[in-house]
């Protein structure tokens, strides 16, 4: 399976990075099996870092090895997936135990819609409904070593 990852750098070797953002799935390295998505997120990073140029890099994800990892799949915005993205995006030291994670994007306005909920005023469907992606594929969220030796380097492209 090819997937990607849009950076405003070429990433040959994928690294689980510490960042200051609290992001859906957590800590982790991010990809897409959208080609239209990564290169978005790419022009989205170069704009936000205010340095570099678009670049998406794209790999081959080795399937057959996650037989021995833990995966944690949403199919769609779930309460499960609410729950999930909530807590990664409101708990300081959430963590889970998954090499991998994989479901929707939530939209970029996850936080105040996060704390409505949490505030009571919103219930899980309309949480749900204001989290859902906007023209956004999916995300795989890769979070350990183990899982970042799945990715094989496929190739380089500057949109």
């Amino acid at each position: 399976m090819k997937l990607y990852h849009g950076s405003n750098i070429v990433v040959e070797k994928p690294e689980i990075l510490q960042s200051d953002r609290r992001l859906d799935f957590g800590t982790g390295f991010y990809l897409t099996s959208s080609y239209e998505q990564a290169e978005r997120w790419a022009f989205l990073t170069v704009k936000r870092r205010g340095e570099g140029k678009p670049i998406i890099t794209s790999y081959d994800f080795e399937e057959n090895e996650v037989s021995s990892m833990k995966v944690t799949r949403f199919e769609g915005a779930s309460a499960e997936w609410l729950q999930f993205v909530a807590s990664n995006r409101n708990i300081k030291d959430f963590t889970d135990e998954s090499d991998i994670v994989i479901g929707p994007v939530a939209n970029d306005r996850t936080m105040p819609v996060i704390k409505l909920y949490f505030a009571g005023i919103y219930d899980e469907d309309e949480t749900i409904k204001r989290l859902l992606p906007q023209k956004l594929k999916d995300q795989y969220a890769f979070k350990s070593e183990k899982a970042l030796k799945s990715l094989v380097l496929s190739e380089v492209i500057e949109p």
